[in-house]
């Protein structure tokens, strides 16, 4: 893409003035979006994320820009279950001006432990400088960013301007995005776009903005360890024969060395640079207390960007309440890996399951089911697209952009590329370093999220300014 015209200055500045007028229109939409649980997992009320979806659809109607706005949804191919409300509205380019793809999700993660909200969690509250509530940052901020930078747009340069926006504003990502890929294969000329903006990744900070551009995969299994037909007495039988959890800590204890760092043969590294960050950030933005140790070798940010990671997220086991003397049969746990740009996620679970089947103690028998893999991503930085970006954020944030990694994973980025190869694609997002997505007293710094959201309006601005 070129520009087809000398940068108007004077437009630019009506953009900017009227991005800045939008933030608490965006902000009270970002409210009533907060209030909704639009949890897509199982086991909770779908008719929420229906009524979230139908809450985006009613912001984008208002618009009055697209030629149409729907909610859609698309089939699980691998269950045939109909998957989560999406939102997704069209308007064609003119005069050969690029497609922008805008995206973002609706659905939030579950709350958690309730007691651990300083507020209530769909109740958005304000305190300090962040707006408190589940899908304030993640991602209802990159929902209500979106909404209001067109808005922006459309209050400065008329309904009439020759950018083409498309959206997709889906309701399962926190889930898994089952049916995204189908999804996408259903939609794919409403959706095409020369652009494509991923609004939910996070910041350098509160005030340096970033692109990221690079994420990790991941690979997700439920692991069930048995060693015996059924439950047997702690005292009659234990020192003889080897209870589920015994060689479930046994095995576990496997995959990784004395200093925290993943030993499983077969899963990779990358090798690049990464930017200064202290250990006195990490224990600051993760809460880590001064007694406790970081783990792996080399800089920080190379643990978390360039190299993969396990973390057991969940075990299904007696409890502390019901526990008894009582030699456990079977235990099961989650296992998430993260793993590192440039592997394949499928390669890298093949390698962990072949060394938790390898290293069994006591002949214990091991399955694997609930296998979700994704692949990480690298960004090409060399496009127009990208250098619009970064313009556009260092005239949003007043500050120069940073290019990231980032240690979690956004495994459709990899449907995307397949679906629409030729597009730039870019990641930013509204978050912080405090923003806890995913944890209790999730929260957006209002600052940010001001900022980004000028900051898209601008890049609108100059796409709009700009030839195929």
């Amino acid at each position: 893409m070129t520009p087809s015209t000398t940068p108007d200055r004077d437009r630019t500045d009506t953009v900017r003035s009227a991005a800045l007028a939008a933030v608490p229109a965006a902000l009270a939409d970002l409210g009533a979006l907060v209030r909704i649980p639009s949890i897509a997992f199982p086991g909770f009320d779908r008719a929420e994320v229906e009524r979230s979806a139908a809450a985006v659809k009613g912001l984008l109607d208002d618009l009055g820009i697209f030629e149409r706005v729907e909610i859609r949804t698309a089939v699980i191919p691998e269950t045939g279950v109909e998957g989560m409300p999406a939102v997704i509205a069209t308007r064609p380019a003119r005069a050969g001006r690029p497609t922008i793809l805008l995206y973002a999700h609706h659905d939030v993660q579950p709350v958690g432990d309730e007691s651990l909200w300083e507020s209530a969690p769909f109740e958005p509250t304000v305190r300090g400088g962040r707006l408190y509530g589940r899908g304030a940052a993640d991602d209802k901020a990159g929902v209500t960013a979106h909404v209001g930078a067109l808005r922006a747009l459309v209050d400065a340069l008329g309904a009439d301007f020759d950018l083409g926006v498309n959206l997709f504003i889906e309701g399962e990502e926190e889930a898994g995005s089952a049916s995204f890929a189908a999804f996408l294969s259903e939609n794919a000329d409403a959706l095409r776009a020369d652009v494509i903006v991923v609004a939910d990744s996070g910041n350098w900070d509160a005030t340096t903005p970033a692109l990221t551009v690079s994420l990790r995969g991941n690979a997700r299994f439920t692991l069930k360890v048995k060693t015996l037909e059924h439950a047997s007495h702690s005292g009659m039988f234990g020192g003889a024969v080897p209870d589920a959890m015994l060689a479930t800590i046994k095995l576990l204890a496997t995959l990784w060395d004395d200093d925290g760092v993943v030993a499983v043969a077969g899963v990779t590294a990358r090798d690049a640079e990464t930017p200064d960050y202290t250990e006195a950030t990490l224990r600051d933005e993760a809460g880590l207390p001064a007694g406790v140790s970081p783990i792996g070798h080399d800089s920080i940010l190379s643990r978390i960007w360039n190299k993969p990671s396990i973390t057991v997220t969940g075990i299904d086991a007696p409890s502390v309440k019901n526990a008894s003397n009582t030699l456990t049969p079977e235990v099961s746990v989650v296992i998430s890996m993260r793993v590192a740009p440039g592997q394949d996620a499928r390669a890298a679970y093949r390698a962990i399951e072949e060394h938790l089947r390898a290293h069994a103690p006591f002949g214990a028998e091991v399955s694997f089911s609930d296998i979700e893999c994704g692949n990480g991503f690298l960004v090409d930085t060399s496009g127009s697209a990208v250098a619009a970006a970064r313009a556009a954020l260092e005239a949003g944030y007043g500050a120069t952009p940073v290019g990231i990694g980032v240690g979690g994973s956004i495994p459709f980025i990899a449907d995307l590329v397949r679906e629409f190869p030729q597009a730039q694609i870019l990641v930013t997002g509204v978050e912080d370093p405090h923003a806890r997505a995913h944890s209790p007293n999730e929260s957006l710094h209002l600052d940010t999220f001001r900022h980004a959201l000028v900051s898209e309006a601008l890049l609108l601005e100059s796409l709009d300014r700009s030839l195929r």
